[in-house]
């Protein structure tokens, strides 16, 4: 015997997988966070997210940590990311990654400017209905030999 079940235009719309332009999103949503604060920058951040900085050797292993590292090491530089290169995998409906490179304008005290390339992956996990980072590495590009 045979179950046939009726999903609701709403259920089918909960389980679509989203589109490489709503992954992408995803990190313009970050990089905007970056102009505010801490605490909104790591609310994006699962609870038991994970993130390798850029300008760290410490890995954050929580929200409160990921925080720390926004507070102390990389907000007070003033960064605006560009994406230079970007691939982005959607894995399933709740899951994707985004890889590539980008460009980050830090600014210090004295209003200088430096650009820092760097390379990043995004694992991001849909949770309770919102899109979060649950993993993050970012690391300075290596010099080409």
């Amino acid at each position: 015997m045979t179950a046939l079940t009726a999903c609701s235009s709403a259920d089918a719309a909960t389980a679509a997988r989203p589109t490489t332009q709503e992954i992408t999103a995803l990190f313009d949503q970050w990089n905007t966070a970056l102009k505010g604060d801490a605490q909104g920058v790591a609310d994006l951040y699962a609870d038991n997210g994970v993130l390798l900085p850029t300008l760290s050797p410490v890995v954050r292993t929580d929200r409160e940590q990921i925080k720390e590292y926004f507070v102390e090491d990389f907000l007070p530089k003033k960064p605006t990311g560009t994406i230079t290169e970007s691939h982005v995998r959607v894995i399933d409906e709740d899951s994707a990654s985004h890889s590539g490179n980008y460009t980050f304008t830090l600014t210090d005290k004295d209003g200088d400017q430096t650009k820092v390339d760097a390379r990043f992956t995004y694992i991001y996990e849909k949770i309770d209905g919102k899109w979060l980072i649950t993993e993050h590495h970012s690391s300075v590009t290596p010099d080409k030999p």
